[in-house]
C-alpha cells in the first residue's frame, strides 16, 4: 500500500519538478528566491507571459504537441466549479526517446489551474483511442488520474513527464537526464479548468525538448502525498458542511470516486487529529537520488516543508516554502541528495481558514470542513520530488 497506491496515481497532483535547470531565480538547496504574501489568485496573466526559449542543447529537438481545437469547460457531474478534461496527443515519435525539458502554454490562464503530462505507452495506445473515440466532444472527464489506469505506474513512479501550475515556466533537465517516451507513445494532456472565473475556451498546448540518446539516465517522478484535515473554524460551524462525513458526500458528488482520496490517505498516512498542520512520512523503498522539488497546495495554504530522515542526526530540508504563494508554484533544483533503503521523508502542510476572509475565490462561501479535494477551493497537501534510480 505505501509504495503502491496506484488508484490514487496523480490524484490531482499538480506540478511536476524539475531539476539541473529550473527557473531562472530557482534557488539551490529548495528555497524562495523571496516568499511573498499568499496570492489573491485573481488572474495568471503575469506568470504566462510569453518569454524566449532556452537554446536546444546538443542532440536535442523540439517537439508541440496541442489540442486539436478549443475546448470550453463545464461542471461535468453539473456541480461545483472545476472541469477536469484529458486530451489524447500524438507526439509523433517514432524512436524510443527521452523528453529531457517541457514548457507548457495554458491557452487560457484565466481558467486554467494546472495541466499535467502523461505518458501513454504503446500498449495502452489502443484503450486510449478507443475511450477518446467514445466520449462526445473532445477528449474526457479524468478527475485524480488521467483515466488510463495506473500504466504500470504509483506514487513512487508517476507516468508524467512534465506539468505547469501557476508560476510554472519552460523547465530543463539537467545534462544527460530525461523522462522516457517509448516509439509509438502518446501523451494525454490533463487540463483542470477552474470554471469559478467563467467558461471561456481553451486551446492549450506544450513543447518538448526529445533526445534519442540512448545514454541519457532516467528520470522518475515521485509523489508525497499528505492528508488534509481542517476543521471549521469556532464560532463558524453552522453549516452543514463543517460535518466531515457531509463534506466527503459533497465531494464524492463533485468528483466521483476521486472524491474518496482523502479517506485513502489515511491508509498511506495514518490517521492524526484534525488541524491546520498535518504530514506524512514514508520509508524509502531503495536507493534513489533527489535532483528536484516542488510543493503544491491550493488557497489555504500558509507553508509546505520536505525533509528526509526527520529527527535523526542525518536530518536535511529539500523544500523549505514559509510563506506559501498560489501563484508561484515553480520547481527548484537542488544539490542531489542520495536516499536509501530504511531512510524516511516526511511532507509537511499548513493550512489556514482565515484566508477564505482574504481571498476573492471564497467570496460568499461560508466556512466547511476541507478535506483533500480536486478543486480550487478545496486542499492539497504534495511534495513532487524528480528522482534517479541504480
Amino acid at each position: 500500500m505505501r509504495a503502491r497506491l496506484a488508484g490514487l496515481g496523480a490524484a490531482a497532483l499538480v506540478l511536476v519538478a524539475a531539476c539541473g535547470s529550473g527557473s531562472p531565480d530557482a534557488a539551490p538547496g529548495g528555497q524562495p528566491a523571496s516568499p511573498t504574501p499568499q496570492s489573491p489568485h485573481t488572474e495568471h496573466s503575469e506568470t504566462t507571459a510569453p518569454v524566449k526559449q532556452k537554446p536546444l542543447r546538443a542532440g536535442e529537438r523540439r517537439i508541440d504537441v496541442r489540442m486539436p481545437a478549443a475546448y470550453t469547460p463545464s461542471a461535468p457531474t453539473g456541480v461545483g466549479t472545476d472541469d477536469y478534461r484529458c486530451f489524447l496527443l500524438d507526439p509523433k515519435i517514432t524512436t524510443d526517446s527521452f523528453v529531457t525539458g517541457f514548457d507548457v502554454k495554458p491557452g487560457n490562464p484565466d481558467v486554467v489551474h494546472h495541466v499535467i503530462l502523461f505518458r501513454v505507452p504503446p500498449d495502452q495506445v489502443a484503450a486510449a483511442e478507443k475511450r477518446d473515440d467514445e466520449t462526445p466532444g473532445q477528449g474526457w472527464t479524468c478527475f485524480g488520474t488521467s483515466g488510463m489506469g495506473s500504466g504500470g505506474g504509483s506514487i513512487d513512479d508517476a507516468p508524467w513527464i512534465g506539468a505547469w501550475a501557476p508560476g510554472g515556466a519552460e523547465q530543463l533537465y539537467g545534462d544527460g537526464l530525461g523522462e522516457e517516451l517509448d516509439a509509438g507513445s502518446r501523451i494525454v494532456m490533463q487540463v483542470h479548468y477552474n470554471l469559478a472565473a467563467g467558461v471561456a475556451p481553451d486551446t492549450s498546448a506544450a513543447m518538448l525538448r526529445i533526445t534519442e540518446d540512448p545514454a541519457t539516465t532516467v528520470l522518475e517522478t515521485k509523489l508525497l502525498p499528505a492528508q488534509v484535515e481542517l476543521p471549521c473554524r469556532p464560532g463558524k460551524a453552522t453549516d452543514k458542511l463543517c460535518d466531515r462525513a457531509e463534506a466527503m458526500k459533497d465531494l464524492i458528488a463533485r468528483f466521483g470516486p476521486s472524491g474518496r482520496t482523502a479517506d485513502f490517505l489515511h491508509l498511506l498516512c495514518g490517521s492524526t487529529p484534525p488541524g491546520p498542520v498535518q504530514s506524512c512520512t514514508r520509508e524509502i523503498e531503495g536507493t534513489e537520488t533527489i535532483r528536484g522539488v516542488a510543493g503544491h497546495m491550493h488557497l489555504l495554504g500558509r507553508s509546505i516543508r520536505i525533509e528526509t530522515n526527520p529527527g535523526t542526526p542525518r536530518a536535511k530540508v529539500v523544500l523549505d516554502i514559509p510563506v506559501w504563494d498560489f501563484d508561484n508554484q515553480r520547481s527548484r533544483p537542488i544539490s542531489p541528495v542520495t536516499l536509501k533503503k530504511g531512510d524516511t521523508i516526511r511532507v509537511t502542510c499548513t493550512h489556514s481558514q482565515d484566508l477564505r476572509d482574504h481571498v476573492p475565490a471564497f467570496q460568499g462561501q461560508p466556512d466547511r470542513y476541507v478535506a483533500w479535494g480536486e478543486g480550487t477551493t478545496d486542499e492539497m497537501c504534495l511534495g513532487i520530488l524528480l528522482v534517479t534510480r541504480p
